[in-house]
């Protein structure tokens, strides 16, 4: 294995790289046409967490790009497998909140509710007037020095209002969604080397948003509120009430991107550029790593040719690998950054 002195040895453009074939064999995305086009932004050598803190505004800034989606990965120092590095406890870059009002009702992200939580432990003050579409700060964990929290600027997250194209009602729902889906927990592996925190972004599909985040009953759960805008009875599944809000929810979340000049692909699309990518892959002789479960869109996936076939099982390196939640391998009495406030403010 070699030692870090080695680090140096490394150059950016073999990390650019082996991030490049971490996306290629990536068996969960469906959007690794454009594999051979991450760009990559060196944060290697960010001292400190102020440092790595400004480093995730400039990845939210260049990749966004006023809309214009540039695929990004952001590294910060690795470490030989088996350490523990720089982590970000946040499992994207943007992430909203989520605060439980009792009953199992929740306001703003279910999915966030344990991270919200975690935050609040380690100081974080919610608004006083919450709201379902509130930004968590970042919580960023360096070795030795512990956790700082960061609040994100508003002006470095570009949002989208969801409108639909047809039924003025739509908007009075409050919906609204990020531009940039980067994530941010997971691990960039290849050789010795592990960049365990390596946050890399692309462009939305549709029903990302749509059917997941919006649709989903364990997220916002938003389409018996839709099925109502439309005069759609939710008391006969025969309707297809739910079939119906989602394709409305659909058009409305690509309408909006489109309308706010922010990068999206439809999931017909996006399938048709995995076809491509996958006959392209075979006819150079690479086997394709794929999660069939995840590659097959949740709306309209049996019309798509990805659909009837299978994949392979194996999951080569270079990888992007999950790591087990941060605070969960917290070292006791680390939670905090030594001598700082737990919550940092940002700038403006």
């Amino acid at each position: 294995m070699r030692d870090m002195s080695s680090q140096a040895a490394l150059e950016a453009v073999e990390i650019r790289q082996k991030a490049r074939e971490a996306w290629r064999n990536s068996a969960r995305c469906i959007g690794r046409a454009m594999w051979e086009g991450l760009e990559l932004l060196d944060a290697r050598g960010a001292c400190g967490h102020d440092e790595i803190f400004e480093a995730c505004l400039r990845h939210l800034h260049y990749s966004t790009n006023e809309g214009r989606i540039r695929s990004t990965i952001t590294v910060f120092d690795p470490v030989p497998r088996g350490q523990r590095g720089i982590r970000i406890w946040n499992s994207q870059l943007v992430r909203y909140a989520g605060y439980p009002l009792g009953d199992g009702e929740v306001l703003g992200d279910p999915a966030q509710l344990e991270l919200t939580r975690r935050l609040r432990d380690l100081g974080w003050t919610p608004p006083s007037q919450p709201s379902a579409f509130d930004i968590l700060p970042l919580a960023i964990e360096v070795p030795s020095l512990g956790v700082k929290l960061f609040e994100i600027p508003r002006k470095s997250v570009f949002e989208v209002r969801i409108r639909h194209p047809k039924y003025e009602w739509f908007e009075k729902l409050g919906l609204r969604w990020h531009a940039l889906p980067a994530i941010a927990d997971m691990a960039l592996v290849f050789d010795d080397w592990k960049f365990s925190a390596a946050p890399f972004s692309g462009h939305y599909m549709v029903t990302e948003i749509a059917v997941r985040n919006f649709g989903d009953r364990e997220r916002y759960n938003m389409l018996p509120a839709i099925a109502e805008g439309l005069g759609l009875s939710t008391r006969d599944r025969t309707s297809f009430w739910r079939d119906r809000a989602l394709v409305e929810l659909c058009a409305a979340v690509m309408y909006s991107f489109k309308e706010a000049g922010v990068a999206m692909v439809d999931h017909h699309t996006a399938a048709q550029q995995f076809s491509s990518f996958v006959q392209k892959e075979e006819s150079l002789g690479r086997s394709v790593p794929g999660d069939w479960s995840w590659l097959v869109p949740p709306m309209a996936g049996s019309t798509m040719d990805l659909y009837h076939r299978g994949y392979d099982p194996s999951r080569p390196e270079p990888a992007f690998k999950y790591q087990k939640a941060a605070w969960e391998q917290a070292v006791a009495g680390a939670s905090i950054a030594a001598g700082k406030c737990p919550f940092h403010s940002g700038r403006g």
